[in-house]
């Protein structure tokens, strides 16, 4: 019955939603830094608005980041609680996260980076790159790129006042609050938003699933004279959740854990008859509490990070730009448990744009990265594509690097005694990859198909895997009988794969419209080394997530749906296991009042009340109803 539910979903996108054909056509991207047709790119690119995101069945940006085509987003908890980011069955810590230039990775560890405070109202759009580009934007994107495009930084802030707010009620104590305003006059633009989900959660061993996020942003543009812009962002985000088996396989864990972190953002740009200059300068610090256990004294990680860079984009003619830049990263922890540590970055790039021909498009990136851990390094990237009419034919190969961690570095350090546990590696060497690819995509109307094949050959993968004590390369702090997994530099992985994007797009009438997107990714992945890592391991093998939005006249229905494959792992001691095959669904359904006086809704996620875990022990609720009321002025 689910497959047929599926099918009928698949069949109902070719009949009949969302929005005008024209979003299919031209799109425009900044996967380069630089505006440009995604045909020319010469790359796979997913491009989702904003005005999407309200329809969907979905609590967080990474619930929606879930069912975008080619991305597996692994969850430990609900509605943004903690999710893992893979595109191509990397690991998490290998997709970059970008807001308006910007990235937003921190340095403790990956599993934050889903932590986006940025409300959905104020996103423009969202492109997904996949593959590599750190020869454009640097370290960690290896697998892909998250690029968070905004309203007010792109000077796209609605004219005058546009203002929202909601609610949601559901079971297991659900309140979530969401409220949006912007004001735009002349030259100014102003923006602030506040998202909040909590609930006391679904009961688990011992413990509940509670979650309580707040995340809260403010943001101001400013048209000053001979064409400069400044444009400034302030964000906090606050999270207290229910932990348990995030990190360990062990009975005795009942954790939960604080994160608490702040973002300040500053951009100038600055307009000119030949091109443009851009500068922008980022802080942001992070505190993260772990408790194992309520009694227990917490590992507590202090962060900060602190970015600045200034490019310049020159237009030379009609076919030919190029890019030139400097930027610089320090990264600092202060913590009980990993101790004290600082590390410097550094990196110069340039990317050089063409149109060869009519219909051949030329980018080419060469950056020359300098960090304190491995010093300097090459990282080139060509993508090349042909694109004569409805057919697009592309190719991209380049180098990506990514050093390791503040946790994989050092975790468990500085801890007087540690009986069992991940432990980090103060000698890890840097990850090197080599990826190429090559697809095709073809539009027609308001369909677009695209497919993709590729490799990545990956050296010094870092990753954890089991290790003896006698086998430990520091054995301080260690007990000769503890069990321990192992940061470790996993010697070579060879990761092929096929991925399918669809797209359809129709206005079919002035009251009907037909919004789907489908994504399938086919992936293999190999080793050489004997002792299995544990997130290569864990990476689906099978991938299909989709999207579906019908309006018809005042009513919305939309359903959100992902397909998942992999290796199954299991963990004896808990009774709990990846689940290898799953399939889950969400549905919204929508009702517009009359006279303007808002819309109510009612959603049901996990329709089915699949029983699953997408990383081991950490368990997922079943079937979960909940209901709300949101208002536009």
């Amino acid at each position: 019955m689910r497959w047929i539910f599926l099918g009928c979903i698949v069949l109902q996108s070719t009949k009949v939603v969302a929005q005008s054909s024209d979003t299919l056509q031209n799109i425009t991207v900044t996967a380069n830094l630089l505006q440009q047709q995604q045909k020319e790119t010469g790359r796979n690119i997913t491009v989702l608005q904003q005005a999407l995101f309200a329809h969907l069945p979905v609590h967080s940006v990474d619930e929606l980041l879930r069912f975008l085509p080619g991305i597996e987003v692994q969850q430990r908890g609900p509605q943004g609680a903690q999710s893992n980011i893979i595109i191509r069955g990397g690991t998490f810590q290998q997709v970059l996260v970008v807001i308006d230039g910007v990235k937003l990775n921190d340095p403790l560890t990956g599993h934050f980076n889903a932590y986006i405070p940025i409300h959905p109202s104020e996103i423009d759009r969202i492109e997904i790159l996949k593959g590599a580009a750190s020869a454009v934007y640097g370290s960690e994107a290896v697998g892909g790129v998250v690029n968070i495009i905004t309203k007010t930084f792109a000077n796209k802030t609605p004219k005058k006042v546009y203002a929202n707010a909601g609610i949601t009620l559901g079971e297991n104590r659900l309140k979530n609050v969401a409220a949006h305003l912007s004001y735009k006059k002349n030259k100014s633009a102003f923006s602030g938003g506040l998202l909040s989900n909590n609930a006391a959660g679904v009961p688990l061993r011992g413990t509940t699933g509670f979650f309580y996020l707040t995340s809260a942003t403010v943001a101001y543009s400013q048209l000053l004279k001979n064409n400069l812009r400044l444009s400034i962002r302030g964000a906090i985000d606050n999270r207290s959740f229910n932990a348990q088996n995030f990190y360990t396989t062990f009975g005795s864990d009942t954790a939960n854990e604080k994160v608490k972190s702040s973002w300040t953002q500053l951009n100038l740009t600055q307009r000119t008859v030949k091109g443009n200059w851009v500068v922008d300068v980022m802080y942001k610090n992070l505190r993260d509490q772990f408790w194992f256990r309520p009694k227990a004294i917490p590992n507590d990680n202090k962060t900060n990070s602190f970015l600045s860079q200034i490019y310049y984009t020159h237009l030379a003619n009609k076919v030919v730009n190029y890019t030139i830049g400097l930027q610089a990263t320090r990264k600092a922890i202060t913590s009980n448990d990993r101790g004290n540590h600082q590390l410097w970055h550094g990196a110069a790039y340039t990317i050089f744009r063409q149109q060869l021909k009519r219909n051949i498009f030329l980018n080419q990136s060469l950056r020359l990265d300098w960090d304190e851990n491995y010093g300097f390094a090459f990282l080139p990237q060509v993508n090349i594509a042909w694109s004569p009419s409805k057919f697009s034919l592309r190719a991209s190969a380049g180098r990506s690097m990514r050093d390791a961690d503040f946790t994989e570095r050092y975790n468990n350090y500085n801890k007087t005694l540690v009986t069992s546990g991940s432990i980090g590696n103060p000698e890890l060497s840097a990850e090197k990859a080599w990826n190429v690819e090559t697809g095709a995509d073809y539009q027609w109307k308001e369909l677009k198909i695209s497919t993709t094949v590729f490799y990545r050959k990956q050296h010094n993968l870092i990753d954890w895997a089991p290790t003896l004590y006698a086998n430990m390369p520091r054995q301080v702090n260690l007990s000769p009988t503890g069990t321990y997994s192992l940061a470790k530099n996993v010697a070579s992985v060879h990761t092929t794969g096929w991925e399918l994007d669809v797209a359809y797009q129709k206005k079919i009438n002035t009251h009907a419209s037909l919004f789907f997107n489908l994504g399938f990714t086919l992936l293999r992945s190999k080793n050489n080394d004997s002792i299995p890592s544990f997130y290569i391991s864990s990476h689906a093998k099978q991938l299909l997530n989709f999207a579906t939005i019908y309006t018809f006249h005042k009513i919305s229905i939309s359903v959100n749906g992902l397909y998942k494959k992999r290796d199954e792992k299991k963990a004896a001691a808990i009774g709990a296991s990846i689940t290898p095959t799953y399939f889950i669904v969400n549905t919204k359904v929508a009702y517009q009042l009359p006279q303007k006086w808002g819309t109510v809704f009612f959603q049901v996620d996990n329709l089915f009340h699949k029983t699953y875990s997408d990383l081991l022990g950490s368990r997922m609720p079943g079937r979960w109803f909940s209901g709300g009321y949101a208002f536009v002025l």
